[in-house]
This record gives C-alpha cells, structure tokens and sequence, in this order.
C-alpha cells in the first residue's frame, strides 16, 4: 500500500475492532492528524491554536535531524517565532524539566510542542504544569492537581512505543531520589498529536525494537488490568492486532511503510488504552531493574511480560481475555516477538543476581501499578515472577 494512501480506516480494516478505534473516539486529545509527511502541517495546526510563539521541546541527537528542521520551518511559515529546547534526556528529571522551564519564560511563549520519544513529550508536559500553575513537579504528584488552565500542547512522537502523545501523564523522575512521578490531568493531554510514520523509519534497529515492545506490553497489561473498561480493551485490543502484526515485518525490513504506520498507530492506541485503564506488574517489575542496573525500560518489561502472561493466566477469568487476544500460547506469541527484535534476554543476563531478587521485588510491590495488575501481588509473589524471568 503507497504510504499516501495509509489511513486509520485502512490499517484496521479486517482487523477485530470497534468502529469507533478507527475514529478515535474516547481520547483526550482533541484532534489526531495521521499521515505520511504530516510533520509539515505542524505549522499550519499551531496557527489554528492562535500561537505565535512556540517552543519545540525535543533531544540533542533528534536535534541534527530534518525532522527537527522540517518542524521549526513549518512552525516559521505559519507563526511569528519558534524556541528550540534540545536538551532532553532519557528518563527525565526535575532538572530537564526546570531547564525546559527557563528555556519556555525567557521565550515567552504561548504553545508547547513535544517532538521526539516519551521522554520529549513527558519534559514538555511537565514544563506546562509548572510554567502555568508555578511550584515543583512534586505538587502534581498524582491526579488533577493543576488548578490552573495549561497552554496547548501538541505532541509529534517520532518512536512507536510510549503511546504519550495520547495520555494526559508526565511521567518524571525526581532528581536526588530517582523515584518517578506520574503526573496527571486532563488539562495537560495534547490539544494536536500529529502521527507521522515517516519520522520513526531512520530510528535505529533497537530504538524500534524496545519501544515496539513496550508499545506491545502496554497493549497486553492495559487489556486485563483491575481499571479496564469496555472503551480500554478495545483500544488494546486494536493495539495488539496491529502491533502483532507489525513488529516482525518492521524488523525484517525497516522501510516496510505499511508496517511502519501499524506500529505507530498500535502505539497510540495503546496510549489510549493506559489513559482509560492502567498497567500491572510487567512495569513495576521493570523499574527497579531500570534503577539499579540501567536497563533500557522496552528490554526490562520484554523480558518480564512472558513470565507476568504465565503468571496471570493461572486466574481463569484473566486467561480467558489472553485467548481473546491470541488463540495459540500468548506467553511464547512474546516470546517469538523478542527473539525476532533481539530482545529474548533472561534477567541474569541483564547483571541480575539471585540475592538481589528480594529487594527488586520489594521495590516492584510498591510500584504504582502493582495494585492494578489483575492477579494480587505482594513482594513474595513478584520475587517469584522475578525468579522465573531469571
């Protein structure tokens, strides 16, 4: 399929889905603009917005980009002026988001844009909350605390993982403690998301294939969670069959576009997913090894999702949701996946020892996303789940 002609409708046509994914409906933003080449309206949607001064938030290597030149000159053809912040970095902190701060005050300006990964999109969000409601990222700890209106946001993902650009969360790390804020509301959700799969075919083999994955146990946690809806499994659902079905054939051949534009899309739709649900324990388990052995989050929930599918399924009602998603075996259906991505790696080739397990499952048992997970868990449960992934 010529990559003009790829649309929603197109790539979930056939697939097992409610109508209104193909419209998507139920989500916080309140325009999606999907396209080949659609980076070049960037401009065009920031004037609709009524702005004149934007800043473009994105990361040093996105930085030396075309996609980064090709959205500062939309953004000049359209508006008056345009502040490039190029300092984000992975995982981001109070500190990115402070320096995002001053970049934005000294600009004076009246729109944000996100162009970049999850952590791109979660330092520009987070420069929204403190630059229009004031404080620390620490006061929106939570749900709702803004009690200010926000500027508008649009978010330009150049990856198919985090599914950001559909969810009103930062998610940033506390500079001294590391400990991950997840900041949220509604105000902060992206007023535009431009979805472009051209902008994700240079990221390199392992970008795609850790975000993929990631995207993938979005799709999978958000499906069986304690706080899924009619409205979030059947955007995981849709997120699945396209992510599925995309991943292989984007790793075999990068510049399958078709595959492209399912990855991203999938991606999305697992955002949607997370925003009217939550996760489960495949992430609480990741961030602990992400903070003690540095391990990349799309390699740390890949590697524990087969064993966290064998753990839940043993709940009949869980297991049935998984058949839904998958007839065969969904646990070795992942397992497939990551071995084809690279990515089939035991935690203790990872640097994970045997005696650590207790204290990882401790840190996992307080993770936000614990108490969703479909099957209870307590430390002792996860140093099994720990245990098994070892």
């Amino acid at each position: 399929m010529p990559a003009e002609h790829l649309s929603i409708e197109a790539l979930c046509a056939g697939l097992d889905i409610p109508g209104r994914v193909q419209r998507f409906e139920d989500i916080p933003v309140g325009k999606v603009v999907f396209g080949w080449g659609k980076i070049d309206s960037l401009g065009k949607e920031a004037a609709e917005l009524g702005s004149r001064k934007a800043l473009l938030v994105t990361d040093p290597g996105l930085a030396k980009t075309e996609w980064v030149q090709r959205a500062v000159d939309s953004l000049l053809h359209q508006i008056g002026s345009v502040t490039v912040f190029d300092q984000v970095h992975e995982n981001p902190t109070t500190e990115d988001v402070d320096r995002c701060v001053s970049a934005a005050s000294e600009a004076g300006v009246d729109l944000i844009i996100g162009l970049g990964g999850g952590s791109s999109m979660d330092t520009a969000k987070g420069c929204n909350f403190i630059l229009t409601n004031g404080g620390t990222m620490h006061d929106y700890w939570g749900v709702g605390k803004a009690t200010k209106p926000m500027l508008p946001f649009i978010a330009v993902p150049t990856t198919s993982g985090t599914g950001s650009e559909c969810q009103s969360f930062a998610l940033i790390a506390d500079a001294k403690s590391h400990a991950k804020m997840a900041c949220g509301d509604k105000k902060a959700a992206a007023a535009v998301a431009i979805l472009d799969p051209e902008l994700t075919v240079t990221m390199p083999r392992a970008v795609t294939a850790h975000t993929g994955i990631d995207a993938i146990t979005h799709a999978l946690e958000t499906a069986v969670c304690k706080k899924k809806t009619e409205i979030s499994s059947a955007y995981s659902k849709a997120a699945w069959q396209l992510l599925n079905s995309g991943l292989e054939r984007v790793m075999k051949d990068p510049n399958d576009h078709e595959a492209r534009a399912r990855m991203q899309l999938g991606s999305a739709f697992a955002g949607t997913a997370i925003e009217n649900s939550m996760l489960g324990i495949a992430h609480s388990c990741a961030n602990p090894l992400t903070a003690h052995h540095g391990t990349v989050h799309g390699q740390a929930v890949g590697t524990m999702m087969p064993h966290v599918i064998e753990f839940n399924r043993k709940e009949a009602a869980v297991s049935a949701i998984y058949t839904t998603l998958f007839a065969g075996d969904l646990a070795e259906r992942v397992r497939e996946l990551l071995r084809c991505s690279g990515m089939d790696i035991p935690l203790s080739n990872l640097g994970v020892t045997e005696e650590q397990l207790p204290l990882l499952a401790e840190e996992a048992s307080k993770q936000w996303t614990a108490q969703f997970n479909p099957v209870p868990v307590d430390a002792l449960a996860l140093e099994q789940v720990y245990r098994a992934a070892l």
